[in-house]
């Protein structure tokens, strides 16, 4: 067997960030979520806030551990498969890194701890402050991961000088054209996913009658973020699509299936792409809408692949299929968010059996469209690592064989299905008992430290002491 150590190094990529990517996805807006949660509780003193940031607080803590396990694990195979991707972008891409673990890492490390164990040991203020600083960790990771990745898509500021980059311009290099939008449209998604997990568990908790109180108000209090996040998330969208146009007018070539440059094109619904002889099959398309949306106007221009060399053009049937679950999915949260709104009117949120099961199939959905939307910028970018500058099949070592990468490709496979079924799995059981359960779980002693003086009696000798 041919084993191609290129493919089988994608894939194997593939497999450790669509995992990794779950938790980050979660933990983000969860911060913020459990952040929002102390607030309230510290200024309004209602204790059905404390209840449900204990639960949420233990279901994090999880995922937060599972997060940093695949994260540590990831960059390895920047080693051993993308070395010399590495070589030459190590001067730009490096600092990055670092930044993140200075000033992200460490953050969520020196609070998490006082967020997790301390509720007890300090004043309700400086809880509530770690809250804060661990959300606001999150966000700095965000930042410069994202940063990082943005410098790939549409690489400025930079040298290069013996086949390597150097950067030229730090402002630049961290500030690229698509880094503002692609920051906003992926954090935001981040907290739309998180806030549909919140409601699917609220949801799920009103159905079964348990820890009905709390559920009810975050299953509330969640739709009213969302009423806001939803359509944010749109427009965001939108604003990252017209600066991929300008930026990365292959990547938008193959998500909309589009061969031929044209003017006042129509956005094609559903087809079967067949790159072979360059065109669509079973094409759905809607006249003229495609350069409406696409650039705002009934008569834009739109480049097709054909306006590219055959060796430069993306796949087009893994960037087309996905956007259109992202969007799909987009919709289908927006509806729903719309029902909330006339379930308020009616003052039947909480009562209508069809609008809950519809939240809790809702639940996991947001992870899907995390995933289709990653792999929608991952794969529109090929055959590139850089845009336009380094290619992926020139990024993997030449000593590396197909038989080592299919080693490695299954030693993650084992891992990751070992690490996060487990993970999912204790999870799932928190979920199951509720707040009520996760405040009755509560230890009475924190960090070594009992809540109250213990009493000890010792006999000696018939006597008591």
């Amino acid at each position: 067997m041919d084993l191609d150590p290129v493919l089988l190094s994608r894939l194997q990529f593939a497999w450790v960030i669509g995992w990794h990517i779950l938790m980050p996805a979660f933990t983000v807006g969860m911060a913020s979520y459990i952040a929002i949660l102390e607030g309230f509780h510290f200024t309004t003193g209602r204790e059905v806030y404390l209840r449900i940031s204990m639960f949420w607080i233990r279901i994090f803590s999880v995922a937060f551990g599972v997060g940093v396990v695949s994260g540590v694990i990831m960059p390895f195979q920047i080693g051993t498969n993308w070395s010399r991707y590495a070589d030459a972008t190590s001067n730009v891409i490096g600092p990055f890194f670092a930044y993140e673990g200075i000033t992200a890492f460490f953050l969520e490390a020196a609070f998490l701890g006082v967020l997790l164990f301390g509720r007890k040991l300090v004043p309700p203020w400086a809880h509530f402050f770690a809250a804060l600083m661990v959300a606001s960790g999150t966000l700095f990771s965000s930042f410069w991961i994202l940063a990082a990745n943005s410098w790939m898509q549409t690489p400025a500021g930079y040298e290069i000088v013996d086949g390597r980059f150097f950067p030229k311009d730090w402002l630049e290099v961290l500030f690229t054209p698509s880094f503002p939008y692609r920051l906003a449209h992926t954090v935001v998604g981040f907290f739309t996913t998180t806030g549909f997990v919140v409601v699917g568990v609220a949801a799920y908790l009103i159905r079964k009658g348990r820890s009905v109180d709390e559920a009810r108000v975050m299953l509330s209090m969640t739709l009213w973020l969302l009423t806001v996040l939803v359509p944010l998330q749109i427009f965001l969208g939108d604003q990252h699509g017209l600066n991929t146009r300008e930026h990365q007018p292959a990547k938008l070539a193959a998500i909309e299936a589009r061969w031929d440059t044209g003017r006042g094109v129509p956005l094609t619904l559903f087809a079967v792409p067949d790159p072979a002889n360059e065109t669509n099959r079973f094409a759905i398309d809607v006249p003229r809408l495609g350069s409406l949306i696409l650039t705002h106007s009934l008569d834009g221009e739109v480049k097709g692949l054909k306006s590219f060399k055959p060796e430069d053009r993306p796949p087009v049937a893994i960037p087309f299929f996905a956007f259109r679950v992202m969007v799909g999915i987009g919709t289908l949260m927006l509806a729903l968010v719309a029902a909330s709104w006339w379930l308020r009117y009616k003052r039947a949120l909480f009562d209508s059996p069809l609008f809950l099961r519809a939240c809790v199939l809702m639940g996991p959905l947001g992870f899907v469209a995390v995933l289709a939307g990653w792999t929608t910028t991952e794969v529109g970018r090929q055959p590139w690592t850089v845009y336009g500058l380094l290619r992926t099949a020139d990024s993997v070592p030449p000593s590396l064989t197909g038989a080592h990468a299919l080693a490695s490709l299954l030693a993650y496979m084992a891992v990751y299905l070992l690490i996060f079924p487990t993970g999912f799995y204790v999870m799932a059981r928190i979920i199951r008992g509720g707040p009520a359960a996760a405040q009755a779980a509560a230890s009475p002693i924190e960090s070594g430290r009992p809540s109250a003086p213990v009493e000890v009696e010792l006999h000696t000798e018939g006597k008591s002491l």
